[in-house]
């Protein structure tokens, strides 16, 4: 493979899922420019069948009013089970384990509800230093909400000094020293600033042994690499879908629950009527009747406007299937990550790991210079025409989506990158 032009339109043209980028709008800029897209591990692009889901939900609304809730095109009443396939392929789940409904931190605080029941002794949360701050802020409210403090009873686990990502046998080594103290471990699939991808299946395993409850943040994991959440008995997983999943700006997120809970009596949680029993949730009585799995975790009915773009972008999950997906990600970002060490020695330390298996399709580069200097490096980049995303003082991220980006839209950007670290 050369590295260069002609060899990244060389693999644009073997490349078997090329024909999925468009079917995606892909930005411009003011003078009709197609930007170079490499940002959608913070919002995924738009699909052009999205209109399609939404206009129709909307033309049943004006024809049939209260009626679309049973003969709409899409009946709004089971809207949210349309999901319910497509989520369980793309998280490793059966379809009663899964439902689509509120946001990510919405639904992280319904689970600990649920599931950080702490006591006397068991007592404490684990999470990684550098979680994305919601996360970090539900944990800490909900300690508080117990009467517990931060000082006391948040455990932090961080790399080691010098060191920019986790190793497994640290984390293992912390869940086995906290021990019966441990309530909750709660973890990222994909750290969101590093790109690093968590060995997960030992770590779970050691909170399972530890006797703590396990829980998953998978914002920068679903769409972007293989889970298998019932296999590695998890208790519960968050995500949301504006990201990999393209489902727009604040779209519907959702939500796992393994199995074994389904039918729990001693599990608490808050309440609403949509995950109440459909059979009789409309005789509207006093007692709540939940549904078994995920579903009985509803409070409200789904907003169907803001579902019906999830629907249209896991329709072409389905077609390009997650597995083929990971093999050209893995093909995409590896070929980033050669054309970086071959062009730009010195300039750039990629922070995320080398190794395909411990990284989704982000690569986090740290420009090796000031921070003033590294950000005009990425501004000079936007007015090249890329479109990354910068975390303040020195990272610049990059995610070549499998989906809609190809190897010309990497070359592209590492050609700008070039030019714009060389002024």
């Amino acid at each position: 493979m050369t590295l260069d032009w002609t060899g990244a339109l060389a693999q644009d043209a073997a490349d078997p899922l090329a024909s999925f980028a468009e079917e995606f709008h892909h930005p411009f800029d003011a003078s009709e420019r197609r930007l170079v897209y490499l940002c959608g591990h913070s919002l995924g692009l738009q699909p052009k069948s999205a209109a399609q889901y939404v206009e129709q939900e909307l033309k049943d609304w004006q024809r049939l009013g209260v009626l679309g809730h049973h003969t709409a095109a899409r009946p709004w009443i089971r809207y949210h089970e349309q999901a319910a396939a497509p989520l369980a392929e793309l998280t490793g789940a059966h379809d009663s384990e899964v439902v689509a409904m509120n946001s990510l931190t919405v639904n992280l605080h319904l689970m600990m509800v649920s599931f950080f029941r702490p006591g006397l002794e068991r007592n404490r949360v684990l999470i990684e230093k550098s979680a994305f701050p919601s996360d970090r802020y539900a944990v800490v409210s909900q300690l508080a909400f117990h009467g517990l403090n931060e000082a006391q009873h948040l455990i932090e686990i961080e790399p080691r000094p010098g060191e920019r990502t986790l190793r497994t046998e640290d984390v293992i080594h912390r869940i086995e020293q906290e021990g019966a103290a441990l309530a909750l471990v709660l973890l990222p699939s994909v750290q969101y600033l590093t790109g690093q991808s968590l060995e997960l299946r030992p770590m779970i395993g050691a909170a399972r042994r530890a006797g703590a409850v396990v829980g998953l943040d998978l914002a920068h994991g679903i769409g972007n690499t293989l889970l298998d959440l019932h296999e590695w008995n998890v208790d519960f997983a968050v995500w949301c879908s504006y990201k990999y999943l393209n489902a727009g700006p604040g779209a519907i997120g959702g939500c796992f629950v393994h199995e074994r809970h389904a039918r729990s009596v001693n599990l608490p949680r808050f309440t609403g009527w949509w995950g109440h029993d459909p059979v009789t949730r409309f005789q509207m009585g006093p007692e709540f009747n939940p549904i078994p799995g995920a579903q009985g975790w509803q409070i409200s009915n789904p907003p169907v406007l803001s579902a019906a773009p999830l629907l249209a972008s896991l329709e072409i999950f389905q077609r390009a299937g997650i597995r083929r997906l990971r093999e050209k990600s893995i093909a995409l970002t590896g070929y980033l990550q050669r054309l970086i060490e071959v062009r730009l020695p010195g300039l750039v330390d990629i922070i995320t790991p080398g190794a395909a298996s411990e990284r989704g399709c982000q690569l986090s580069l740290r420009i090796e210079r000031s921070p003033a200097a590294a950000k005009r490096c990425h501004d000079q980049l936007s007015a090249a025409g890329v479109v990354a995303d910068w975390r303040e003082p020195d990272v610049l991220r990059l995610a070549p989506i499998p989906l809609y980006n190809s190897y010309s839209d990497v070359f592209a950007a590492v050609d700008a990158l070039s030019l714009a670290l060389r002024r």
